[in-house]
């Protein structure tokens, strides 16, 4: 090689694909198109997993506050479909409107829906008396293991299976159990944000026996 030409060598770490020890090098220019291109995605997914947080806790905190402050929000998603837990079919909240419903969030792998069965279901006799109901809703549990749970603790009122989350989210539930004192004109009365006791089955009771 003639001497001159080594002016016109180019560094290895400036060689587009060269590797130092194993490791690919590629010249700045290259990295600098990419670094936007990331920055981009990633800004893209923080913003994507705030507005999924922001639209999950709104929808908790708006019914929170109403209800706290003696108003009835609408019961959200009302008429959407879910299927009917064990049976063929499809049922909505909006199918039980002139009923009180106590809106129970439940599943099979969470300990205090055991405690609160009981309960519920002692509920239900005095409820259907009133033309009224319990309406459970299983949140993204297996069909097999709700049956299970169902029969376990003899429940007879109806359950049905939100297998996306969907309907429980537009209640601001993500967490178990949760449950809702729904009127007969579909708005919220009264919310659980965990174990419910007696005192809240009697306010739903009472409503149902004075409306």
């Amino acid at each position: 090689m003639h001497p001159s030409d080594s002016s016109r060598l180019i560094p290895r770490a400036e060689v587009p694909g060269a590797s130092r020890r194993g490791i690919r090098v590629y010249p700045w220019s290259v990295r600098r198109r990419f670094l936007p291109i990331l920055a981009s995605l990633l800004g893209a997914c923080v913003v994507g997993l705030l507005i999924y947080g922001v639209s999950a806790r709104s929808a908790n905190h708006t019914l929170d506050e109403q209800v706290a402050r003696g108003q009835r929000p609408t019961a959200p998603e009302a008429t959407r479909l879910l299927p009917v837990l064990g049976a063929a079919g499809r049922d909505s909240l909006a199918s039980h409107r002139g009923e009180v419903v106590v809106l129970n969030f439940w599943a099979s792998w969470c300990e205090p829906c055991q405690i609160e069965a009981p309960l519920l279901q002692r509920a239900q006799s005095r409820l259907e008396r009133q033309h009224s109901t319990v309406l459970g809703v299983t949140y993204l549990d297996a069909s097999p293991d709700s049956l299970s749970f169902a029969h376990r603790f003899g429940l007879t009122y109806p359950s049905v299976r939100d297998t996306e989350g969907i309907f429980a989210h537009s209640y601001g539930t993500d967490q178990l159990p949760e449950s809702f004192i729904i009127d007969r004109q579909g708005r919220i009365v009264s919310i659980s944000r965990g174990e419910i006791g007696q005192a809240f089955l009697n306010r739903a009771i009472a409503l149902a026996q004075t409306s």
